[in-house]
């Protein structure tokens, strides 16, 4: 009878799993530090945006949709005012804008007084505010400045009949409307950040699986000593989730780190660009950080032991997964190109990375092998099959390694591709010097023929009256119509002729001088499936007009449809919500503007806002911006060449005995070293361009596909070759390590494998 040695006791089961670790620390440190950085990156990336689309939809409670109240007289508010409106029972909150020498506004606000604008916005406002440029009232108003505006909002809820005499609604706004483009950066931030973690679980089960092929043989002594399969199954899921919580610990701490030390750029920047302020808030906690790693770790590294039953079932032969991987990839490609909703669109990138994840190391294999048959020269020969061993050993970190710098890529184009976008955009809607609203009540024609009279006497002059306001569009079978917001410009300005237009016929800024039909956003156009040269019926004077559609204009702020008009198109009683003018003085200077138009007006101040300022402010934190994407491209890749250079020289420690040969074979140690240095270029060289038409790919898939299913407009697709010459330069930069560290194991004395086709490294 066969005798086993029982284990009564569960303690030896443990000890004898983790003398692995004892042998090879250097792996249980490379698990270790995979999970803390991926805990890192998720929970930073993680916080920060969740904390700034929590203040997004704050911020848009308490000050988006923003109206203030202005006095009759004209006269600027004080404090007094605020005091009286708040004991005649009207919500406002004083809001002081001020611009010191350094020319950087901040904004003082009371968080006090905001608790009447609702729940969100006082839980909004009671947090530390984030530094400039929001600062405490008391801060703002003992800052030395060169300017200073006081306002007071009010809720969209205040009426006109709840104001005491001598004061109206008036409509307020510190800038373009840019909150679609601000959910546009953060979801594509998220997104990014699955990708992180489908990166980091790549580079998980490398590690670990290389791990299981090294403890097999103890696996084996272990059975034989009686214990069942089923038990060290056990003990491996216990294992694991040891670690993962041990790890989890300091990797939600370093992520809370790195979201404090990135939210004051990050906040200022929300705020900057996208009129979104970020408030300090208390996290997302530790329960999901720590479930959330839990679940890809335990994924990653115990898959095949909860999928054991079944792995004999789903095991494939190697035909059928590569056309099952090229049956994923295509359709990933096809459903990404049709997919109606988002959902589809992330089911397609899934299917398109999976695709992609088998078929690298084929794509490399068989290359290899055609080249090693076309090769005449021996060492070439032996190079090219060597190559082929590499991809099929070290296929988890090449993948993983693909796809970071697919994603780095895909991210640096879209940081670049926003940049380019926002700045071009906000040039736009900026481009005059000064935008003057009209006083309520005050005639804005005859200040129209004052401009005109001075335009002609300063030819440095340029300006142009806006009318906004809404109106109805009826569909083609009038049957049903939809509110559109209607922009109105008289004259059409050389400020606004400059605007880069989506599709247009030829000379349409001419055809909208001469009233000859309409422009059309984005999303108007998207939406009701409208182009250039198609008819727009809109209801103006109670009365259905045709109007032929002259361009498209792209308007990445604004989730609604708008009609871009000449003024002289409406009607005498169009209902307009706000008026302004926007003006270039030239070399007449605005102070003889404003004293002209106050004369005309008969009032003592004007609402004025300096363009020039705000598109300081958001200039000057642009580059603080991207600092979170930057952070992350770099951390992930990091990751992933430790990665590769810890499992290139694990295996190429198992296979140093192999290249030794070669000096046996009549080579120098240099010579040999030469040929390993032409390998490891060649294999990260080639995952470098396999990565590069999956980068532009995800490229595409953000920019034509995410945003506009989103939010109903794309970005403009653009590439940057400049920098798939810095990431092949990485690249190479990763294999000359490896190479340096396949010279270093030479010089070790080394032991053959008992078998040449040991898992261990002992492939031929």
């Amino acid at each position: 009878m066969k005798r086993r040695i029982s284990f009564s006791s569960s303690l030896p089961i443990p000890r004898a799993l983790l003398s692995h670790y004892r042998r090879h620390p250097l792996q249980l440190l490379a698990l270790a530090t995979m999970i803390v950085l991926a805990t890192m990156l998720w929970t930073g990336v993680n916080q920060l945006t969740s904390q700034a689309r929590a203040s997004l939809e704050q911020s848009e409670q308490a000050v988006a949709e923003r109206q203030q109240v202005v006095r009759d007289d004209g006269h600027a508010l004080m404090v007094e005012d605020f005091v009286s409106l708040r004991l005649a029972g009207v919500c406002v909150m004083p809001w002081l804008e001020v611009t010191p020498d350094s020319g950087s506004r901040i904004i003082g606000v009371d968080p006090l007084a905001a608790h009447c604008f609702g729940t969100g916005a006082s839980e909004a406002l009671d947090q530390p505010l984030d530094g400039k440029p929001f600062v405490d009232m008391s801060s703002a108003a003992d800052t030395p400045a060169r300017e200073s505006r006081f306002y007071l909002l009010t809720p969209d809820s205040t009426q006109a009949s709840d104001l005491p005499n001598g004061y109206h609604l008036r409509t307020f706004a510190t800038g373009p409307e840019t909150g679609e483009l601000g959910d546009s950066f953060l979801l594509n931030l998220e997104a990014l950040g699955v990708l992180v973690l489908l990166i980091t679980a790549l580079l998980l089960r490398s590690v670990y699986l290389l791990g299981l092929a090294q403890r097999r043989d103890g696996f084996a002594l272990l059975h034989r000593f009686g214990v069942l399969p089923g038990q060290v199954q056990r003990w491996l899921v216990v294992e694991i989730i040891a670690l993962t919580l041990i790890c989890v610990v300091p990797g939600v701490w370093l992520g809370r780190w790195l979201a404090a030390g990135l939210g004051g750029g990050f906040g200022q920047a929300l705020d900057g660009l996208f009129d979104i302020p970020l408030y300090a808030g208390h996290g997302q906690g530790w329960i999901t950080p720590v479930l959330v790693m839990l679940a890809v770790v335990v994924i990653a590294c115990l898959g095949d032991l909860l999928l054991l039953r079944f792995r004999e079932r789903l095991s494939l032969s190697v035909p059928k997964r590569l056309g099952l991987a090229t049956a994923l990839f295509m359709a990933g490609l096809v459903m990404a190109w049709l997919a109606p909703s988002l959902l589809w669109v992330f089911v397609a990138v899934a299917l398109v990375f999976a695709g992609a994840g088998w078929l690298t190391p084929v794509t490399v294999t068989r290359f290899a092998n055609w080249r090693a048959d076309q090769s005449k020269a021996p060492l070439a020969r032996w190079r090219y099959r060597e190559l082929a061993v590499l991809a099929r050993r070290l296929t988890l970190p090449l993948v993983a390694l693909q796809f970071a710098l697919a994603m780095v890529l895909a991210i640096q184009a879209l940081v670049t591709t926003f940049e380019n976008t926002f700045d071009r955009w906000l040039g736009q809607r900026l481009e005059a010097a000064y935008y003057i609203e009209v006083p309520a009540g005050a005639d804005s024609r005859k200040a129209a023929d004052w401009l005109t009279g001075h335009k002609a006497s300063n030819p440095g002059m340029q300006w142009h009256q806006v009318i906004r306001g809404s109106t109805r569009m009826a569909d083609k079978a009038a049957a049903s119509s939809q509110q559109v917001d209607i922009y109105a410009l008289a004259p059409i300005s050389s400020l606004i002729t400059g605007w880069g237009l989506l599709e247009a016929e030829d000379h349409p800024w001419e055809a909208l001088a001469g009233n000859k039909g309409v422009m059309i956003n984005e999303q108007l156009a998207r939406r009701q499936k409208l182009g250039v040269g198609d008819t727009l019926q809109l209801v103006l004077d109670e009365q259905t007009r045709d109007m032929r559609i002259l361009g498209v204009y792209p308007d990445y702020g604004r989730p609604v449809g708008e009609v871009l008009l000449n003024a002289e198109a409406l009607p005498d009683n169009f209902n307009a919500r706000s008026e302004s003018f926007s003006i270039t003085p030239g070399e007449l200077g605005i102070g003889p503007v404003t004293d002209g138009l106050k004369r005309i007006w008969s009032v003592e101040t004007l609402s004025m806002r300096d363009n020039s300022t705000i598109r300081e402010l958001a200039t000057g934190v642009f580059d603080q911006t991207f600092a979170l994407t930057r952070a992350m491209t770099l951390l992930t890749l990091i990751l992933a060449a430790s990665a590769l250079l810890m499992m290139g020289w694990v295996f190429f420690t198992t296979r140093a005995w192999y290249f030794r040969l070669l000096v046996v074979w009549g080579m120098s140690q240099q010579e040999v070293a030469g040929q390993l240095l032409r390998l490891a270029l060649a294999l990260t060289g080639g995952i470098a361009l396999l990565a590069l038409p999956l980068g532009i790919w995800l490229t595409w898939v953000l920019v034509h596909r995410i945003n506009p299913l989103a939010f109903g407009w794309s970005l403009p697709m653009a590439v940057y070759p400049a920098f798939w010459l810095e990431l092949g330069a990485l690249s190479l930069a990763i294999g000359l390590s490896i190479a340096a560290l396949m010279r270093r194991q030479l010089g070790k004395p080394s032991v053959a494998p008992v078998s040449a086709s040991a898992l261990t490294g002992g492939e031929r």
